[in-house]
């Protein structure tokens, strides 16, 4: 090519990158307002909108507050579910119905069953609640329960809770294996001194295999085998606390909310091995003669972290039938993902899933 025509492209492509730069810098201003709309739109890439707090109810991150969640329909709403949730239902909900007075949730006792994560599932299946409360996930057969009826049942995660092994406070151990839990409470453990503890009988409580927390006991640390004809069943955490405390060579798991804090009792390190046992209360361990001045309080670093190994999150249940029920059970799990919502479930003693 010759210098002549080599100076005349030149020329060419400097006046088109000139127009170019001149129109674009035009578009720019003048679409700058739709930008911003788009952008207060959509969110950034972590789903958050400076311009529309609200926004985040919908799913994508949290909310600030119970009332930045909208579309909460107004009535009376049934709900039941996990025992685990005590807490939750005392704390929370109760501020939920405080603050969104139209939002009449009411928690409702099974008739005939006692209560539990199972029995909430059941009580959903059949009509007889809005949402229900689980501490363990949805089962295979409850899916094609709900298949049946041509529906779809959506576990919706709001908090992390880990379930707590206790001891008489008398009792001189340092800590349980996941192992050696198992074999307490499938009968081939029976002495204390088997473990490394005094030689003492081994009296197992638990509550009947009806909650979340029991089956999820079984599935993932029994591993699915039966409990021993040694295990003490008891209605109740209430009660098995009270007889913990009075037998010494007693030992009882709930959740650890449940647990931890308690008087009468003494919540122990569990591990995967020997070398890795982790407590489910914060170091420095209080004893029982200093309660109730001091109380442990929970691991949250160690839940969160899933370092604590028996961990497990809380589930709200909803029935996907494209009915009203299905829009309550989505606005009570938006309102407990909120800021609000899990600063409160933080308080009533889970730990925070965001």
């Amino acid at each position: 090519m010759s210098h002549k025509n080599e100076t005349t492209v030149f020329v060419l492509s400097l006046l088109i990158t000139l127009g170019l730069v001149v129109s674009g810098a035009w578009a720019v201003n003048n679409s700058l307002i739709d930008i911003t709309r788009i952008l207060n739109l959509v969110g950034d890439r972590n789903g958050n909108s400076a311009a529309r707090p609200g926004y985040a109810m919908k799913g994508l991150s949290g909310s600030s507050t119970f009332n930045s969640v909208t579309n909460i329909q107004a009535g009376r709403f049934p709900y039941g579910g996990s025992t685990t949730w005590a807490p939750i239902r005392r704390d929370v909900d109760a501020k939920i119905r405080q603050g969104i007075p139209q939002f009449q949730i009411v928690y409702i006792d099974p008739i005939g069953y006692p209560p539990g994560s199972g029995t909430g599932i059941q009580m959903l299946l059949r009509n007889q609640l809005a949402f229900s409360q689980s501490s363990r996930s949805v089962k295979e057969r409850e899916h094609l329960q709900a298949q049946v009826r041509g529906l779809k049942l959506k576990e919706i995660p709001v908090a992390v809770d880990g379930i707590a092994i206790a001891v008489n406070p008398s009792l001189n151990i340092s800590g349980l294996t996941l192992s050696q839990v198992r074999g307490i409470y499938t009968g081939k453990i029976t002495n204390w001194k088997d473990i490394g503890g005094p030689n003492q009988k081994i009296i197992p409580f638990s509550r009947p295999n009806q909650g979340g927390t029991v089956e999820f006991f079984v599935g993932n640390v029994l591993r699915n085998e039966d409990f021993g004809s040694n295990v003490e069943i008891i209605n109740t955490t209430t009660e098995a606390l009270r007889k913990l405390s009075r037998n010494k060579g007693g030992i009882y798991y709930a959740s650890a909310p449940e647990i931890v804090g308690q008087c009468g009792v003494k919540p122990l390190p569990i591990g995967k091995t020997p070398d890795e046992l982790i407590p489910p209360y914060q170091e420095p361990y209080i004893p029982s003669s200093a309660c109730p001045r001091k109380r442990n309080q929970l691991n949250t670093i160690a839940f969160s972290e899933a370092k604590y190994p028996i961990t497990r999150r809380l589930f709200v249940i909803v029935k996907q039938d494209g009915q009203i029920d299905e829009e309550v059970g989505e606005a009570y799990a938006k309102l407990l993902l909120t800021s609000q919502g899990q600063d409160l479930i933080a308080k009533a003693g889970f730990v925070r899933i965001r």
